[in-house]
């Protein structure tokens, strides 16, 4: 059993940055793979950022590519996620997933666990 709290949120301007937070409970947040969702009103959640075991590999949904980078601290049992030049299309709740893997992973259905997520609002 894992469990996942985000913050960081908040309101910024367009091209400002913020950094999400995710710490999981547990001692075995090595063993998970994380990964960052967003729904934004009246949307489907979507994809946005996922990290292997170690951190080595990662993945990006194209909409975030260039602009959010994904990491891990598995000694503080935390993901983070950076996000840098955001944009009015950023606005969303996100939220942290594990998933019992070491790979990649970017299917939302392999993700078991899930945070209550932190808003984000940008503004133009």
């Amino acid at each position: 059993q894992v469990q996942l709290v985000e913050s960081g949120g908040g309101l910024v301007q367009a091209g400002g940055s913020l950094r999400l937070s995710c710490a999981a409970s547990g001692r075995t947040f090595s063993s998970y793979a994380m990964g960052w969702f967003r729904q934004a009103p009246g949307k489907e959640r979507e994809f946005v950022a996922a990290i292997d075991w170690s951190g080595g590999s990662r993945y990006y949904a194209d909409s975030v590519k260039g602009r959010f980078t994904i990491s891990r601290d598995n000694a503080k049992n935390t993901v983070y996620l950076q996000m840098n030049s955001l944009k009015p299309e950023d606005t969303a709740v996100y939220s942290c997933a594990a998933a019992r893997a070491v790979v990649v992973v970017t299917y939302e259905s392999r993700y078991a666990y899930w945070g209550q997520g932190t808003e984000v609002t940008v503004s133009s």
